[in-house]
């Protein structure tokens, strides 16, 4: 059994930047393992639902690093390689082909698995949900030859791809669970606003809308709800979310709960051992509570962290949550945590494509939300949150300078 000095089971964004921050911290040849059950080098996740599914990028120009930077630095790295089980105590990793691996230092980066249909016809052709390269590109195909689809679900991934959908032809009808889109993040002028942009470039909302079935012999023909309405078409996105990739460490000696549980460090309940990315239940120093994040930074700024925690830098994770999208031609981005918010604060018109809303908690400011704004919103945005910014919120809604709005 071969041992290794580090090594990453899992080979999504997290190894890919953590690889990167350890060769920069001085790795050495044959000294780090990545076992991925991906058919590809580590890449980029968010162009599976913008620019690679619109087929503006490629396999090549979203990968996280080049084939020959593992190569060059001995990274031994092993594709199609599924994960069947650890021993935390041995410190050894079982693969489903039978074989064990033995490390000194692992991050566990397993990442999430998608929440699948559980209604008659669900297994008809046509029906794809977005999660590898692999899945947007079968999208891709599918959605070349056809002329109406349906996406279920109404939130960023499902946004995203029926904006992309949406600009390549395909009539779009969107099913949403909730009675306005994105409900759980959006307040409702931003659904309004959404709902009003989609409406006006062809997509449809079929709002509180629970699925019965899906139609069709062999292939998708269309899916029924449960109100007796039936929505024609020949590709089904589910965009309805994800559940941490666990099951293989349930028995393993280390605590697992929603995700893996961690510690500050990012340092699972066995010491050496770490998780990060989609798959660490960790302890947001900032807003004090456990989350969980399943969205392209977090799963950056994890993985180097975790890069520099097994080269000897331990450090507490310390990190504003913050995610983009891109729909049509807009795009935004959002940092912080709206949960414990008592005051929403607007600034700018929400009947254009320039504003932003700005969630404060005792008058401090906890998350915000920018679409084509100036710099220096988005720049004090992720300042204000971190440091517990106290802000007035009658300026802040003002048209004056943003700094005046800083108390």
């Amino acid at each position: 059994m071969k041992t290794f000095p580090y090594v990453i089971a899992g080979g999504g964004m997290v190894a890919g930047y953590a690889a990167k921050e350890m060769v920069e911290r001085g790795l050495k040849a044959g000294e780090l393992c990545i076992l991925s059950a991906d058919r590809a080098l580590p890449y980029e996740r968010p162009p599976l639902s913008k620019g690679f599914l619109a087929g503006k990028e490629t396999e090549d120009s979203i990968r996280i690093n080049p084939p020959e930077f593992y190569e060059s630095h001995g990274i031994d790295v092993r594709l199609r390689t599924r994960i069947s089980g650890l021993d935390a105590g041995r410190r050894t990793l079982r693969i489903e082909s039978g074989n064990e691996l033995a490390f000194e230092k692992l991050i566990l980066a397993t990442g999430s698995e998608i929440r699948t249909l559980e209604i008659p016809g669900s297994d008809l052709a046509g029906i794809c949900y977005l999660r590898s390269v692999d899945d947007s590109e079968r999208i891709r195909r599918e959605a070349a030859n056809a002329k109406q689809a349906a996406v279920i679900g109404g939130g960023f991934i499902g946004m995203e791809t029926a904006s992309v959908l949406a600009q390549q032809g395909v009539d779009v009808t969107m099913i949403l669970r909730e009675d306005r889109i994105w409900k759980q993040f959006f307040t409702p002028a931003m659904s309004e606003f959404f709902e009003g942009y989609y409406g006006a470039r062809g997509v449809r909302f079929v709002k509180e809308g629970k699925l019965s079935k899906v139609q069709g012999r062999g292939e998708v023909s269309g899916v029924a709800l449960e109100s007796g309405k039936t929505i024609p078409c020949t590709l089904v996105v589910a965009g309805i979310g994800v559940r941490p990739a666990t099951d293989v460490f349930r028995h393993s000696g280390i605590d697992v709960g929603d995700g893996v549980t961690v510690d500050e460090y990012l340092e699972t309940s066995h010491p050496d051992i770490y998780a990060a990315g989609d798959l660490a239940h960790y302890p947001d120093v900032l807003f004090g509570k456990r989350r969980r994040v399943e969205h392209w930074d977090n799963a950056v700024s994890q993985g180097q962290h975790c890069g520099r925690a097994l080269m000897g830098d331990r450090a507490a994770f310390r990190h504003v949550p913050y995610f983009f999208s891109d729909v049509f031609d807009l795009s935004y981005e959002f940092w912080g945590d709206t949960a414990e918010a008592d005051e929403i604060v607007e600034r700018g018109d929400l009947s254009t494509t320039s504003f932003s809303v700005w969630w404060l908690s005792n008058k401090r400011l906890v998350a915000a939300f920018t679409m084509n704004r100036p710099d220096e919103e988005r720049e004090n945005a992720p300042k204000w949150i971190e440091a517990g910014q106290k802000i007035d919120a009658q300026r802040l809604r003002g048209a004056g300078p943003l700094a005046e709005a800083a108390v």
